[in-house]
């Protein structure tokens, strides 16, 4: 079991939970996840809320390979009236700010966010650890190569497990330094790893476990399954309940996905195991 204090709201994961994705990017890889206006960012999160989802995940900045850097501004301008309004009709509701600039998460939070997710770890802005430790949330801190320009070049290692599990301990670190308390690990499915060491991550997930924080996992509708099957992001949904199941085998506690009921059907018949 772990507790995550959300700006003083403890959140107790007995078991493992659904993070729905809410994007509010017009590029981002799945289409359905994009949101085209704030009612239509409310009606997704209802809709996640409502099949199950405990975390919502709220993104202005897509992170596909060939993507671009969009900069603050731009984040703030798409992300700050979404978060706002979700946190508006659903106060229960926990939101995660995906960002990897410090300002743009403080902004998230004072808005309603209650959780930052980094896909960087804090790597990519110098300011990203201590400001989440002066706004008391959790840190998801994900492994990732290179920087924002270079984070998709594959450049496999010789054992991409150990790369990971040694990342994990050395950002733990300079997180407990900076301050954070509730740190949960992404292993970083996708980002610069070739289809072999993703599926060795996945694998080998039960190794993350002896880091005492929660996994999350990040598979859903990835190019790791749709190329595997030769298929698109749009018909991964199969592909992705396999493997949010053998993530969940392995210790995973939350699942980030873009499908909220299969999910948590997921999550419910594994749990009778």
């Amino acid at each position: 079991m772990f507790t995550l204090n959300c700006k003083g709201r403890l959140i107790k994961i007995e078991e493992p939970v659904v993070m729905g994705i809410l994007n509010t990017t017009p590029d981002s890889f799945h289409a359905a996840s994009r949101t085209k206006s704030v009612d239509d960012a409310i009606e997704k999160a209802k809709q996640m809320l409502d099949a199950g989802a405990t975390i919502l995940d709220i993104g202005a900045q897509s992170t596909r390979p060939g993507s671009e850097n969009l900069g603050a501004d731009t984040e703030l301008e798409r992300i700050i009236p979404v978060i706002e309004a979700i946190s508006k009709a659903f106060p229960e509701a926990i939101i995660s700010v995906d960002t990897f600039i410090a300002k743009v998460a403080k902004a998230a939070v004072m808005a309603g966010a209650s959780i930052v997710n980094d896909i960087s770890g804090g790597l990519f802005d110098e300011n990203m650890l201590t400001t989440v430790a002066e706004l008391k949330t959790p840190f998801i801190c994900m492994h990732v190569r290179g920087n924002a320009n270079t984070m998709h070049q594959i450049t496999p290692s010789s054992n991409c497990t150990l790369e990971v599990l040694d990342y994990f301990i050395e950002r733990i670190a300079a997180c407990n330094k900076a301050g954070i308390v509730d740190i949960i690990v992404d292993p970083g499915f996708g980002f610069g790893k070739s289809m072999d060491e993703n599926f060795q991550l996945l694998k080998n997930l039960q190794v993350f476990t002896q880091l005492k924080k929660p996994i999350l996992l990040g598979v859903s509708r990835k190019s790791m399954i749709y190329k595997t099957l030769n298929g698109t992001a749009e018909n991964a949904l199969n592909g992705s309940t396999v493997l949010h199941t053998i993530g969940l085998l392995n210790g995973a506690s939350i699942l980030r996905v873009h499908d909220v009921k299969e999910a948590r059907e997921a999550i419910i018949l594994t749990q009778q195991l």
